[in-house]
């Protein structure tokens, strides 16, 4: 007595689905694509990405007032570890800044990324301060925190 299987298309392309996703599962697990540490080892830093930001609004004597900010505000990083951060000019023209504590300093211009490497040597809180922004008489304060535990 022979036995006779009726596949029918659905069947078909469910199974070749499946088996395409348990391949390239098994790919990924063997080349180790999600097993590397991102440990922010000077070899292997962190990304932190961050962006210009701007507030804009009118008073009620119609005059505009307008503030920049860094975008996040805060930071966090380990004591001894080494992050890149990734700078993208979105509002404003250009951005010249500096890490308060350190040598680092650099210049974000509007649409385009500047990438700065900080090693958080030591604890503490470092700033980083927009030149053309650095109080509340120049569209600011525009400064951030990296905070180093």
């Amino acid at each position: 007595m022979s036995r006779v299987f009726i596949l029918r298309k659905k069947h078909v392309i469910t199974y070749s689905l499946a088996m395409l996703f348990i391949a390239a599962a098994s790919l990924v697990y063997w080349k180790g694509a999600y097993s590397e540490p991102v440990d922010g080892a000077p070899d292997n830093p962190r990304a932190i990405h961050l962006v210009t930001g701007e507030y804009k609004s009118t008073l009620p004597d119609g005059k505009e007032i307008e503030s920049y900010r860094w975008d996040p505000g805060t930071i966090h990083v380990k004591e001894g570890e080494t992050v890149k951060l990734h700078i993208l000019g979105v509002n404003g023209e250009m951005h010249s800044f500096y890490i308060e504590g350190t040598t680092i300093k650099g210049e974000v211009k509007k649409g385009k990324e500047t990438v700065v490497t900080f090693k958080g040597e030591k604890e503490g809180v470092y700033r980083i301060i927009c030149v053309q922004h650095p109080d509340a008489s120049h569209s600011g304060p525009m400064i951030g925190y990296i905070v180093v535990d």
